[in-house]
């Protein structure tokens, strides 16, 4: 796992009503602050990415159909430089997933439906200078395929 990323398995609480999910807690191991919260969507095979912050930490939890998350760590200073990590989470996997500062991610929504994803990012987004550095997705020197790998 690339160092600095924290995953913690959600617990869904079903009745007879509907469901209930905590994401994120201020007790969490994994919590260091609050900025804001916001959702963002993927229709299916849609990939949003690559991007990183410098300051910020991002808590992702998916909510609605199911993403593959995919971090890469470009850190010359890490002790996991170069690595990449593939995530499954959603309606069929609930975890939130902490991803550090200077830390590459993007996603794709991997199910028939639209995916909906919950971010509680560290620090609020400033509209006159974002703290959001963006990459291609699919021209850069990341060595990652987003196609759908079988077997």
């Amino acid at each position: 796992m690339i160092q600095g990323v924290v995953i913690k398995k959600l617990k869904v609480i079903p009745d007879e009503r509907g469901r209930l999910m905590e994401i994120l807690r201020s007790d969490d191991e994994l919590f260091t602050k609050f900025g804001q919260v916001y959702m963002t969507t993927a229709y299916p095979g849609v990939v949003k990415g690559w991007h990183y912050h410098k300051k910020q930490a991002d808590h992702f939890s998916v909510v609605c159909g199911m993403i593959k998350l995919v971090l890469y760590d470009s850190r010359e200073d890490s002790s996991t430089q170069g690595e990449i990590n593939e995530i499954f989470l959603g309606e069929h996997n609930p975890l939130l997933v902490k991803i550090p500062p200077l830390v590459m991610h993007g996603f794709k929504c991997i199910s028939p439906k639209e995916a909906i994803c919950i971010n509680v990012p560290t620090e609020l987004y400033n509209y006159s200078q974002p703290d959001e550095f963006r990459v291609d997705p699919h021209r850069n020197d990341i060595p990652y395929d987003w196609g759908r790998k079988d077997g």
